[in-house]
């Protein structure tokens, strides 16, 4: 497998998780913390691949390493905000969630990889 095939496998994944962040937002009860912060959590998923792709475009070195902490940081913010959702007790989405948590945090390892490799 090459290096370009690597870096678009990463970026269908974070699309992935973008896509199940917003149908498991879809689900929750319509409470207005659950509103806000839902909307907190789709922006920040969204964000992991949208930073990804831009690192992959970036001009400098200084840029790729930039971008590449903002994709860090974003799948961090995911995961803060998933665990404030109110899921009401429910174990089916309880279970979604912890799904979740555990991608937001594999995302931030593979980028925190992704940052001492290309240091």
């Amino acid at each position: 497998m090459d290096k370009n095939s690597k870096r678009f496998d990463l970026e269908d994944r974070t699309f992935e998780y973008a896509k199940k962040v917003r149908a498991f937002v879809r689900t929750l009860r319509k409470t207005l913390a659950n509103l806000e912060d839902g909307k907190q959590l789709i922006r920040a998923s969204g964000s992991v691949g949208a930073n990804y792709i831009e690192a992959n475009e970036s001009l400098t070195k200084k840029d790729f390493m930039m971008r590449i902490k903002i994709c860090r940081k974003e799948a961090k913010e995911s995961r803060y905000w998933l665990m404030l959702i109110d899921i009401d007790g429910e174990p089916e989405k309880e279970n979604d969630r912890r799904y979740l948590v555990k991608e937001a945090t594999e995302l931030m390892n593979i980028f925190g990889a992704i940052l001492v490799k290309s240091a």
